[in-house]
């Protein structure tokens, strides 16, 4: 695709040294126009027709109901202004273990493929304690919305609704995301999400074998400024992991580092806390909401495609249908721990 430039300057050299070569210029003509009609019709080279580029481009209509649905969903209105609730809370974390099961060996296998919920490893598998009600209400909004003319995936709504719930809470991150994965019924590999009480050496490289740099673990771990432990033997069923579980913000980072009451911190994310490598990067969150904000955005749209074949190449960009976010409000901050903690 580059012969014209090159024959111009050819033809630009012969005209400033007043030289002529009739021969060697009939050949190189003759040569121009053979590989000329070697190549494909150069109006369709990377070219798709309208109709291909709008299905490629246009997040389709059936997400902008799901979504709505899922809002209502993951919003607890009895606080003012309203919070992120439990289901938003599951759903965060349906998302993660759907995907985190993944590592660089299962290649374009695995990982966000709705195995969750499809495979009965929600139900099946002790570390998804708990996430079976989140699981059955995903699974009937799928199979509700789910027609062969625009088809939702398990998958798909699990990812989903983690951005959703996201934007619930105040404060919240838009999560880049990315419809059209296929679901599996063939259960991920066990044993590979992260254990609640493993040291920073071991669940640091657990994430590494995931493809994530100590940065993009510590943001991720931030996710549990909205979370509650209810399935832990060391924690109170139902304490949450920061004073402000209902927000999206960067208590969860000085709280791991300094507990206050009404809080408990999962061991392995105080161990990661203060690993030597990971712990640099978790202490840079530290008062930095915007910072975390941005690299946990980036981080789970990353986690979003774990063995997804092709990665967001073979999908479409939905993003444009979530929700808008709520900022994190000044009464909020300043209420009681006893308010904010539910």
């Amino acid at each position: 695709m580059r012969l014209t430039p090159i024959l111009f300057t050819a033809a630009a050299a012969s005209t400033v040294h007043g030289l002529s070569f009739p021969e060697v210029r009939s050949a190189f003509v003759g040569y121009a126009d053979k590989l000329r009609r070697s190549l494909p019709d150069s109006s369709n080279v990377f070219t798709r027709s309208p109709a291909e580029v709008e299905t490629r481009a246009t997040c389709p209509a059936v997400w902008t109901s799901i979504v709505s649905e899922m809002s209502a969903l993951f919003i607890n209105k009895t606080t003012t202004p309203s919070q992120c609730n439990d289901d938003a809370r599951a759903a965060i974390r349906a998302a993660f273990h759907d995907c985190g099961t993944w590592d660089s060996t299962q290649g374009a296998t695995g990982g966000c493929d709705g195995s969750l919920i499809v495979a009965r490893e929600a139900f099946d598998r002790p570390e998804n304690a708990g996430l079976q009600d989140i699981s059955n209400k995903l699974l009937t909004m799928q199979q509700k919305y789910n027609t062969a003319v625009s088809p939702v995936s398990v998958a798909d709504i699990l990812q989903v609704a983690a951005s959703v719930a996201t934007l619930t809470c105040p404060g919240g991150p838009r999560v880049p995301t990315f419809v059209g994965r296929k679901d599996s019924a063939t259960p991920n590999p066990d044993g590979r999400l992260p254990d609640c009480h493993g040291s920073g050496d071991s669940l640091f490289a657990l994430f590494q074998a995931k493809g994530f740099t100590a940065n993009e673990l510590a943001a991720l771990l931030g996710a549990h400024s909205a979370s509650k432990a209810f399935n832990q033997p060391d924690i109170v069923p139902g304490t949450s992991q920061d004073d402000t579980p209902g927000i999206w913000d960067v208590h969860y980072y000085s709280n791991t580092l300094k507990p206050v009451p009404g809080m408990a911190s999962f061991q392995g994310d105080f161990n990661l806390a203060v690993h030597p490598v990971v712990g640099k990067e978790f202490n840079g969150f530290v008062n930095a909401q915007g910072k975390w904000n941005s690299a946990y955005a980036n981080a789970m749209a990353k986690m979003a495609l774990l063995g997804v074949p092709g990665g967001k190449s073979n999908l479409i960009d939905c993003t444009g249908v979530l929700p808008k976010g709520t900022s994190v409000k000044r009464e909020i901050k300043a209420a009681p721990i006893n308010d904010r903690v539910r």
